[in-house]
């Protein structure tokens, strides 16, 4: 009996080359920002205020940049992640124009890579995802792999492939957005006085301030982002039977930890890499450091980008993040290294 729902892809059902258009298309306005700041809470100036974004040379204030991410991740998990174990890691992501309120997005993802687990029940897939908005123009895009559960145990391996993957995004190819101008920055009105001359290479930062995750604004940022993959929704998906919480919604906590010590670093640009090191249940309470990995200069007047590497934890000292067997220590959540923009 053929049957009308849809229960996902798994990993046999991957090929490299595959394209997969994503539905469904979604409308994004200030209802989103709303929700953004309320869950997070998002304190960056250049997102909070039609007055700041404007003193900046920009029309008035787009929508946070982690909400273009969220919204076009969230497009490609029916398709992609529905039937995942975990969400691994992403490389050479790049912003590429503000989200404006009512554009309208949707995501699109070629794969690129696929890779059976030695157990042979898993596998890792890789996928560059690219969003667009109703112009056809790419918002953003990001390469993510996956691990994802196998229908069939006892179905052929298929050969390997292992996307060779940049380590950084190149500075030269970041995105400026057209207008973006710091050379009239209000630092009181942002919340810190410190610019990216202030900066040095290897100075690592204590956000200090902690955030305990709820099941209930986890299960919220889901429905919100429209992310339904079952290690998330559903208890019986996990032998613990505990849901996991989206990585995503940790980025944003973290990154918005990160405002104290870095509220300058308005605008999220790149996304060199980022690995989700350990799970994070209801309970955990999640603190942040950050370490400077690199600073460039940009064309833009008054704008200088800041390489950072954004690491939240679940308990434990801050700068910690490996132990001696080179693995991560079992409090570390996310190690996300990141472009971002900042007044020179």
């Amino acid at each position: 009996m053929r049957t009308k729902t849809n229960d996902g892809r798994f990993f046999e059902d991957y090929a490299v080359g595959q394209v997969i258009n994503h539905a469904v298309p979604r409308t994004v306005k200030m209802g989103e920002r709303a929700l953004y700041h309320m869950l997070y809470p998002a304190r960056h100036a250049l997102y909070s205020s039609d007055q700041f974004a404007q003193t900046c040379g920009m029309p008035f204030s787009p929508l946070d940049d982690m909400i273009a991410f969220h919204v076009v991740f969230g497009k490609t998990v029916p398709d992609v992640s529905l039937n995942a174990i975990a969400n691994l890691g992403y490389a050479e992501g790049r912003w590429h124009l503000p989200v404006w309120p009512g554009d309208t997005l949707r995501s699109r993802s070629e794969v690129i890579g696929v890779k059976q687990n030695s157990n042979g029940k898993s596998g890792v897939v890789w996928v560059r995802t690219t969003g667009l908005n109703q112009n056809d123009e790419t918002v953003m895009d990001y390469v993510r792999w996956v691990m994802v559960r196998k229908r069939d145990p006892e179905a052929d391996a298929p050969e390997p492939v292992v996307p060779d993957l940049a380590k950084v995004v190149a500075p030269d190819t970041l995105v400026i957005p057209r207008g973006l101008d710091f050379t009239n920055y209000d630092f009181t009105l942002a919340g810190e006085p410190h610019r990216w001359g202030d900066y040095a290479v290897g100075e690592t930062i204590d956000h200090v301030d902690g955030v305990t995750i709820e099941e209930a604004e986890h299960m919220m940022a889901t429905r919100l982002w429209q992310n339904t993959a079952k290690v998330h929704f559903d208890t019986s998906a996990r032998p613990d039977g505990s849901r996991l919480i989206y990585g995503g919604h940790v980025i944003s906590m973290a990154r918005t930890l990160s405002f104290n010590g870095l509220a300058n670093a308005q605008m999220i640009v790149g996304l060199n890499g980022g690995a989700h090191a350990n799970p994070c249940v209801s309970g955990d309470t999640v603190r942040a450091w950050s370490e400077v990995l690199d600073k460039a200069e940009t064309s833009a007047p008054g704008v200088g980008a800041i390489r950072l590497r954004l690491v939240a934890t679940k308990g434990g000292a801050p700068f910690d993040l490996r132990g001696e067997d080179g693995k991560y220590l079992p409090n570390v959540l996310l190690d996300l290294d990141y472009w971002a923009l900042m007044p020179v």
